[in-house]
This record gives C-alpha cells, structure tokens and sequence, in this order.
C-alpha cells in the first residue's frame, strides 16, 4: 500500500510539474508574440520615420529647446526686468514680456513664419505662402531641419521671435504706455524682426551664407536677428521717449535683487535651448554651442565683477548677474563656430566692454535705456559678430570651409581679414536698418495712441495707473 501511494504521490507531482512547465512555455510563447508585435511595430516607425527623414532625438532636442527658450521669456525675463525696476512698475515691466507670449504667437501663426522661412526675395518671405500655418506639418522641411518635423522648426523660431522685442521693454520700463508698447510691437517685429530673420535664416535671405545669401555673415543663433536689432532699437526709444522723471538727479535702485538673480539663472539655463538648440539637432554641433555658451558666460561674470571691484572697490551681486548676461548674449552669433578657448576670450572680452558701455558711455551721453539693453546685447552682440569674423572655426563648424560657393567657386568664410569685413557689414546693416525703422514706427505710435504716461501716471507707477494692480499689497 505503501508503494502504491508513494507512486500516486509521484505521479501528481509529475501531473503539477507538467501543467506549470505547459503555463511557462504559454507564457514564453506570448511573451515571445508580443515581443515580436512590439518589435514589428517599433521597426514599421523606424521605417516610417526613414523615409520622411525624422530623426526622433533631434525632434526630442529640438522640442526640449523650444521649451527652454519659451522659459527664457516667462520667468525669466520677467523676473530679471522685474526685478530691476522700482516697486510701483513691477507689474507693469513684467507684462511687457508676458503679453508678447501671446501677441507675437498669435503674429507669427498669421503671416510671420511665412515673411520669416517663407519663400522670397533677399529681404522677406511672402507673408501669405504659409497663412495659418498652410503647409507646416510633420513632414520636414529639408532647408531648415531635414531631420526635424517642420512644424517643430516653426515652434522653436516662434520662441526668438517673442523674447526679442520682450529685450526692447527694458529701455522704456516705466515710463511707455500699454497701449503704445502693444501697438509697437505689431509693427516693429512686423517690419523689423520677420524681414532681418529671413534676410539672415531665411533661404535666399541677404545674409544667409548657407541657403543663397549674396554677403556670408555668420550669425548662428541671433546676434544680428535678436540682439543688435533689439539692443539699437531699445537705445531709439530710450532717446524718443526721453529720460523717466527724476532721472538721474534721483536714485532708482532696483527693488528686489532677489528676483533679478532668479531670473538670471533661468536665462543662464534657458540659453542653451537658445544656442545649442540652433543646431537644429542632437549631433556635435549642439554639444559645442551648448560649451560654448557656458564658457562664455561665466568668463564674462568674472571678468565684469573683476572690473567693478576695480573701479567701485566691491563686486557687486547685480554686477556679476549683469556680467553672465552679457557673456551669453555675446557668445550667441559664435556659440556655434568658435572653440571653447575662443568662446573664454569672448566672455572675457563681453564682460569687460558690456561694463564699460554701462557705467562710461551710458553716463557720457546720458540717455535712459532703463535696463541697459543697449550696452548688454547691443554692444556685446556687435562685439561678438565681430570678434567671430576672426575666430570662427572650420574644426567646430566644417560647413564654414565647403558651403559658400558665390559663382560657382568654393570661398572659405572661416576667420580672417575678409570674414570680419563681411560680419561688420551684416553689424552695420542691422544697426542702420533697425534703429531707423524704429524711429519711424515710434512716431507712428506716438501720433496714434501717444508713447508716454502723464507725469501724473508716471509718479504714481503703472502698475496702477496701466493695470489697475499692485505687486505687494501688505
């Protein structure tokens, strides 16, 4: 009985072990079937993707850069200016970026994008190729991001075109009408910003040395677009609106530095979207303009605080913020031609000449560019424009030696002698261009709305006679 049992007990054993071995291998064979389904469908979107020419991590690195630059204008921007202004125009100097988030997005779905990548003449796209976005979807657009869906290149040139004429406020900061600054903006980036992206990343633009430009000016994520088109139009209108009341017979320190280092942190962080992500990809390009701009910036923190201390005996906190600032707007137009030994030589030189332009020249002539726009990205971009025509490399940058080809023969426009006559054309262009457009679109506005607050509303603040608001209510 004994044997009789052990061979039952045996034989269920061998049942159980055969019914799990039976449920392993079922659940093998499923796993193994939806391996090959996921598989299958992983390699059909590969395909997919091939053959549209999408690369899936430069639109990952070009979405992230869209973000990044986005965050540049809110909080970035926002707390910067807003921080620097005195306490009854923090709201005011604040909505000046915020409302432009929403003005130059709903411009740029209308007829910016097309006078900016649309097809042309040297100086504008036509503004009615791309209405409403017509014919930008997900099929890459070979010219400006073979690799990228169009619609993702749109996106993340959408974001220089909000955060420029956001720079212009810091000139006119609390003393501008709302309504005069949002009918300023209409016009300048209308007529100002569209045309000088098309004539410098537009195909066939002016400038554009890579897509049939007739003068090879380099200038690989802004410096003559965003930063000396905003920083001569903000020296205009500091001179047209006039100096803010009290000015400078009174003190008018910022009202909370705090803020302004917040913001300059996230500028800092935001810049990388802004010059790395103009790679338009995730390759080599992106990593050396991501190196540069770091480099750049923190020679120039160091070396404005290192003036300062000289003149003042004390580096101040706001000073070497200041400093980071101009480094990074210097380094923009080379971030992505220049070595890291060259971008420390921009950002020293971008602190140095950024300082001297605020303390010294500002002073000399005495005009009220509130928040220095002119003397950080004015100066410090046309200092790097043409600081680039001698150090732009072909080892960072190969396309520089093999790209330009004007009558069918190849011409290096890598640093030299004959590249830096090129970039202070494409500098001198720009000032002349911008600065007079300003001019005449300032005298429009003023003839139309006004440009200035009453004295009235300018001694009370415009946080509430503009916006019926205040900061700090305690």
């Amino acid at each position: 009985m004994r044997r009789k049992s052990d061979w039952q007990v045996i034989s269920r054993l061998l049942l159980l072990g055969l019914v799990l071995f039976s449920l392993a291998m079922s659940s093998a064979y499923a796993g193994a079937e939806a391996g090959t389904v996921e598989s299958r469908l992983a390699a059909l979107e590969a395909k997919v993707n091939i053959a549209s020419g999408i690369d899936n991590g430069d639109n990952a690195w070009l979405l992230v850069s869209s973000a990044l630059v986005l965050m540049m204008s809110a909080p970035g921007l926002i707390l910067f200016y807003g921080g620097l202004v005195r306490q009854k125009n923090v709201l005011g100097t604040m909505m000046h970026s915020l409302v432009l988030m929403a003005l130059v997005s709903v411009l740029w779905v209308l007829f910016g994008y097309s006078m900016a990548f649309g097809d042309g003449n040297a100086f504008c796209g036509n503004p009615f190729q791309h209405f409403l976005l017509r014919g930008v979807g997900t099929a890459p657009n070979p010219d400006y991001g073979p690799t990228v869906p169009a619609e993702s290149f749109m996106l993340f040139q959408m974001m220089f075109a909000i955060i420029t004429p956001a720079l212009i406020s810091g000139a006119v900061a609390e003393r501008m009408k709302f309504s005069a600054w949002l009918l300023f903006t209409v016009l300048w980036v209308t007529f100002v910003y569209f045309p000088m992206a098309h004539m410098v990343w537009g195909k066939g633009g002016w400038f554009n040395w890579a897509l049939g430009g007739t003068i090879p000016v380099l200038d690989f994520a802004g410096g003559t677009v965003v930063h000396i088109s905003s920083g001569t139009s903000a020296l205009v209108c500091a001179l047209v609106l006039g100096r803010r009341l009290g000015y400078p017979r009174e003190q008018m320190p910022p009202h909370n530095v705090v803020l302004s280092l917040i913001g300059t942190g996230l500028l800092w962080v935001g810049w990388f979207g802004f010059n790395a992500g103009s790679a338009v990809n995730a390759g080599k390009l992106a990593t050396s303009a991501f190196a540069a701009t770091h480099f750049s910036a923190a020679a120039a923190a160091l070396s404005w605080a290192f003036c300062e201390w000289l003149q003042k005996g004390k580096p101040s906190v706001l000073g070497a913020a200041s400093g980071m600032v101009a480094g990074l707007a210097t380094i923009t137009p080379a971030s992505g031609f220049v070595s890291i030994p060259s971008a420390l030589i921009i950002g020293l030189a971008a602190g140095a000449t950024c300082y001297f332009a605020v303390s010294r020249l500002k002073t000399r002539f005495g005009y009220d560019d509130s928040l220095d726009v002119f003397g950080v990205h004015g100066v410090g971009s046309t200092l790097g424009m043409l600081m680039l025509g001698f150090l732009a490399s072909a080892v960072i940058n190969p396309a520089v030696a093999v790209t330009w080809k004007p009558a069918g023969q190849l011409v290096s426009v890598a640093g030299g002698v004959g590249q830096f006559i090129n970039q202070f054309k494409g500098v001198v262009f720009t000032m002349l261009f911008a600065g007079s457009a300003t001019f005449i679109i300032l005298k429009i506005v003023n003839a139309l709305v006004g440009l200035r607050v009453t004295e009235e509303d300018e001694t009370l603040g415009l946080d509430l006679a503009q916006h019926g608001e205040s900061a700090y209510n305690d």
